[in-house]
């Protein structure tokens, strides 16, 4: 019996890895898209990325892309690769995609 509660708990904890990695997606890809919507065009891709990945540990930075673009309507697309059992081991060849969008800040 102690196998099969070993095998769920790991699973479980799998489980709570993935939903983690949706959850830091997004607030990195709302970070750099309030970033890149205050960020003069021509900054906007460095000040987006920057902020998208100030808030991940060195762990899930590794394997984090953040993209940014548009015109007028500022978008975010972070991608966040999911490790196994614990942060900078081995990554699943699974990724976690967030994805934010803002209104560009109008400057005088």
């Amino acid at each position: 019996m102690t196998p099969l509660i070993v095998l769920t708990l790991v699973l479980m904890w799998q489980c709570v890895l993935v939903g983690y990695a949706f959850v830091l997606a997004g607030n990195a890809a709302d970070e750099g898209v309030r970033a890149g919507t205050a960020a003069p065009r021509g900054a906007r891709q460095g000040a987006c990325s920057e902020a998208g990945l100030k808030h991940l540990s060195g762990a899930w930075r590794d394997g984090a892309s953040v993209r940014c673009g548009g015109s007028g309507f500022v978008t975010a697309d972070v991608d966040l690769k999911v490790p196994v059992l614990f942060p900078g081991s081995i990554d699943f060849p699974v990724t976690v995609h967030g994805h934010a969008g803002a209104v560009e800040e109008v400057k005088d």
